[in-house]
């Protein structure tokens, strides 16, 4: 039993370092996509790619938000209790579902786009070509959902890695082509956002096609198929089971994605209506919030390996009443969390100043306002995607749904008033995201704390993570203004160009240092945790944790 316990948290673990190593491809070529796009397309043409973005994630959400995650844990479920039928009549059926869902949702932004335009705001339908070029993705990304929900319930993660990784590439090499040359040709900043997105639109269209033919493929070498002798449940019957679960986590999803396309609406308009400020000042400061929203969302996605992972590990130990074993992956999962967010938020946040200004050198200058006060909302972002996917396991997904829906007030609440504010203007919709996750934040961790059968003792989780990110800070801020020091006295210009940037990755290197010396010296993480990590006794050693 030991034995199988080892065995089970390794599987975590190991889902989660490919999915961590792939997340890190994934965020560097997604960089390497938005930030180049932001400048071709400038503040107002982002603003274009934003709303016809914001339109795609809320159908996409309302497709896909609750059933794959539904679809790995009732997969998952079967296949531990060896019911390889109803393994089969689960896909089978979660398949059919997405794509109807995908297609109606393609339908919508295909016929309406000027109409979706106009609603989110957009009074000139600036965005309307975007809207359509996007719309054939979501109809792909819904039946790629059903195949990782599948091959994630089967604790394989690579073809999800591999699949994320061909759309981020077919994003950076069609998407900023098309963006270049558009723009380079002379033609409006609509036009050019279009280029830009069309690039999301052929990389769904390539990803879906690798991960059906891997999973093809997989059922092949497991043979599922021959080591089926159980009696599947009815599809009427399955597909009951998946709306039960998976539509209380899309709501609480939709939620959040409704809040988007309310704060894409309130931005544009508060600030004409209320503030003060013109059309085109409206969309550039929409445009330059849409763009810190890409550095500020970071973070959060090297939180998928964990949520990805950690859903079926945590059902299969509560499924085998395992209760003790299920309390280590969610405890392990919520450290891990406080270990890669508090840090990356805190940096984020006192070197905002050089990290818009080079990486966003032509933007407006509103920027460096709203990365520092977003870096907040970054941890808590982090946060509620780990505790989500917690309760979630725990078969207690209606709960996320309720902390989410008083998020998402307390986020319209805040954003009308400081919106409609000129002191505040468009940080008040920074300030919105800071009420919002942080109440679903501390409301998860309630309910992880009164639901759960055997729930990890979470104050300990966060005191040493938070310790050791407040010094991390303090010295990559104290290393920044060194660095300018030095090379103002080597006579380096450093309010811009080379000698900020040189600065700045002064900054972040000393800031990695300081703090790996911190978590090793705090005890941080323990020696039997990074057991569990490959190679983790020959870290142990090397770093001589106890």
């Amino acid at each position: 039993m030991a034995e199988d316990k080892k065995q089970s948290k390794q599987s975590f673990i190991k889902g989660a370092a490919i999915l961590t190593v792939s997340v890190a491809l994934i965020k560097i070529m997604g960089a390497m996509y938005k930030i180049p796009l932001g400048n071709i397309l400038g503040d107002k043409g982002m603003a274009n790619f934003g709303v016809a973005y914001n339109i795609y994630s809320l159908l996409l959400t309302l497709s896909t938000a609750g059933l794959p995650v539904a679809l790995s844990r009732m997969v998952s479920e079967a296949y531990t209790l060896e019911k390889y039928a109803q393994v089969k009549r689960t896909f089978q059926v979660a398949g059919t579902a997405f794509f109807v869902l995908g297609f109606v949702s393609t339908l919508i932004m295909l016929l309406l786009p000027r109409q979706l335009a106009v609603f989110m705001g957009d009074q000139r339908a600036e965005s309307a070509l975007s809207i359509a070029v996007l719309a054939p993705a979501v109809v792909c990304v819904c039946l790629m959902s059903a195949y990782r929900g599948y091959t994630k319930g089967m604790s394989n993660m690579v073809p999800t890695s591999v699949s994320q990784i061909i759309e981020t590439a077919c994003k950076l090499l069609f998407g900023l082509t098309a963006a270049w040359w558009l723009m380079r040709s002379g033609r409006e900043t609509a036009v050019g956002s279009a280029g830009g997105i069309f690039g999301v639109t052929a990389g769904t269209v390539l990803a879906l096609a690798y991960i059906a033919a891997y999973k093809r493929r997989m059922d092949k070498r497991m043979n599922i198929g021959a080591m089926a002798n159980d009696t599947p449940e009815s599809p009427g019957r399955t597909l009951k089971k998946l709306i039960a679960i998976g539509v209380p986590i899309t709501i609480g999803a939709c939620v959040l994605n409704i809040v988007a396309i309310i704060d894409t609406r309130m931005i544009l308009t508060r600030l004409q209506n209320a503030a003060g400020f013109g059309y085109d000042e409206a969309k550039t400061l929409y445009g330059v919030y849409f763009n810190t929203q890409t550095l500020y969302n970071l973070p959060s996605a090297f939180m998928i390996p964990l949520t990805t992972s950690a859903i079926p590990a945590i059902t299969s130990f509560a499924v085998s009443r395992k209760y003790r074993d299920a309390s280590d992956i969610a405890g392990a999962s919520i450290k891990l969390t406080g270990l890669i967010a508090m840090p990356a938020a805190v940096g984020m946040g006192v070197l905002a100043f050089p990290v818009m200004n080079v990486i966003y050198p032509n933007s407006h200058a509103e920027g460096r306002a709203l990365l520092s006060i977003l870096s907040i909302a970054a941890f808590f972002v982090c946060l509620t995607m780990t505790t989500n996917a917690v309760l979630q396991a725990y078969g207690h997904q209606n709960l996320p749904l309720v902390s989410i829906v008083a998020g998402g007030i307390g986020k319209v609440a805040v954003n009308y008033v400081l919106l409609g504010d000129p002191n505040f203007g468009i940080r008040g919709a920074a300030y919105g995201c800071i009420a919002c996750y942080g109440l679903i934040s501390v409301l998860n961790l309630i309910f992880i704390k009164k639901k759960a059968p055997q729930p990890p003792a979470l104050t300990r989780l966060f005191a040493k993570p938070l310790a050791a990110s407040a010094v991390m800070g303090a010295g990559a801020w104290g290393t920044y203004k060194l660095a300018c020091m030095l090379l103002i006295r080597a006579g380096v210009y450093v309010g811009g160009g080379m000698g900020m940037k040189l600065a700045l990755v002064a900054a972040v290197a000393a800031g990695v240092i300081i703090y790996l010396l911190a978590v090793i010296f705090m005890k941080a993480i323990r020696r039997e945790e990074l057991e569990l990590v490959p190679k983790g006794e020959k870290i142990a050693k090397i770093l001589r944790i106890k």
